[in-house]
């Protein structure tokens, strides 16, 4: 299987993912960051730190990866996790503050590395939809200060460490993950759907089983690649303005400003909250004089998702999905699963605990306010969006095989490969 990969390669898509697939630059791992001489039978040990700057908080992953043979792919040993919040993109209007926050987690990785290999573990930064959806020059002030704070680091700052990654290879980092952990078997009939749902974007990625489902979509819904001496293409799509937290805005009509007190059919009639979200803090309530409950709330949500969410040709007849982050929160925060063992739901068990939970919403006001808006925008999302059938499986999980639920091992991989062609 090795040495066949090594002769694929992948076709219309960044020259990262190929190198990340590839058996020459996996098994080349411990030569890049070890050039120190070891007898032929000695085991590799390297690690890798990657940051996922979301648009709620910034996440540290650090892997310890293990190469008994050269000939063969290296093994992930370990991952240490941690995270903080808020995101970077809450700095905004106090940049010089964005790279204090990663400072705590420096301190983490600084524990979990022996210090020995500092300067041989490369750090790398990869933010997502909070900097995506931030004006050009305002994310650049935040990235500047996070570079200072990772070159003031003890660990190895390459060139392109720190940057803003696209929506597609966000979740093509999380689909070829499948890969590395087991999931996909040499002839693809393993594969699954991945969903995923941020603050600020969400994603959807699967390997079609019809030809149909790619041949009139725009070239941003398609994915190419050959694994296996097959070419594949995948159907997969980011929404940059469609995460959990950018749907609320959307749906109350607040558009980036702040002060006044947007009125909801999701929240109870005297009900005031409010939420943060990109450095801007939004006072919410129910409205007194209108309409409350489930049917009224899907109505505005139903306005964030029509005409903007397509729905893939096959998706009604596909049966199991991965869906991560929000999906899962928002799932433990309902009572739909356990927040240590996940679990599966069909889509139909949002719907059910939507209307239970926006029909008794005082029954969530004060531990959380918002469940009602947000499962409700899920069901939309699900249903209206997509095209979920109401008995669709979601397998829902913050880890797969003990590692979180991410594309951070697959960026991590691909960009060992890439330090080694510099």
């Amino acid at each position: 299987v090795c040495r066949q990969l090594l002769n694929d390669s992948f076709v219309g898509v960044p020259s990262c993912l190929c190198s990340f697939i590839s058996n020459a630059a996996l098994s080349n791992f411990g030569n890049i960051l070890h050039p120190v001489t070891r007898p032929a039978n000695a085991s590799r040990i390297f690690y890798g730190i990657m940051f996922d700057a979301g648009s709620t908080g910034t996440r540290i992953h650090i892997y310890t990866f293990i190469q008994k043979d050269p000939e063969r792919l290296p093994v992930l040993d370990n991952e240490m996790f941690h995270s903080t919040k808020p995101g970077l993109s809450a700095y905004v209007n106090r940049p010089e503050n964005a790279g204090h926050s990663l400072k705590q987690l420096l301190v983490v990785a600084m524990n979990t590395v022996p210090r020995v290999e500092w300067k041989r573990t490369p750090v790398v930064l990869r933010a997502t939809a909070g900097l995506r959806n931030l004006p050009p020059a305002k994310a650049h002030e935040l990235l500047e200060e996070v570079r200072e704070v990772l070159n003031d680091s003890p660990f190895f700052v390459p060139a392109d460490s720190v940057s803003v990654m696209n929506g597609t290879n966000e979740e093509l980092f999380l689909f070829f993950k499948q890969w590395i952990l087991g999931h996909l078997g040499p002839n693809m009939k393993r594969t699954v759907g991945i969903l995923d749902l941020g603050g600020g974007s969400t994603q959807i990625t699967f390997l079609p089983k019809s030809e149909k489902t790619v041949e009139h979509v725009p070239a941003d819904y398609r994915a190419r690649f050959r694994m296996f001496s097959t070419t594949h293409v995948l159907y997969t799509h980011s929404y940059p303005k469609n995460g959990i937290k950018e749907a609320r805005i959307a749906a109350i009509g607040a558009l980036g400003s702040e002060g006044t007190v947007y009125k909801t059919a999701c929240l109870p009639k005297n009900y005031i909250g409010e939420f943060s979200f990109g450095g801007v803090t939004y006072r919410v309530g129910g409205n007194p004089e209108g309409y409350t409950g489930y049917k009224s709330c899907y109505q505005e949500m139903l306005k964030v998702v029509k005409g903007v969410i397509q729905r893939p040709h096959e998706l009604k007849d596909r049966s199991v999905f991965y869906a991560f982050s929000y999906y899962f929160d928002h799932a433990v925060e309902a009572g739909l699963i356990d927040e240590n063992r996940g679990g599966a739901v069909r889509t139909r068990d949002f719907k059910k605990r939507a209307k239970e939970v926006c029909n008794r919403v005082t029954m969530f006001k004060l531990e959380h306010p918002f469940l009602c808006m947000d499962l409700t925008y899920i069901t939309c999302l699900l249903r209206d969006g997509y095209g979920f059938k109401e008995n669709t499986v979601l397998e829902l999980t913050k880890k797969v095989n003990n590692v979180e639920a991410s594309w951070a091992l697959g960026a991590t991989i691909s960009y060992f490969s890439y330090i080694k062609i510099l």
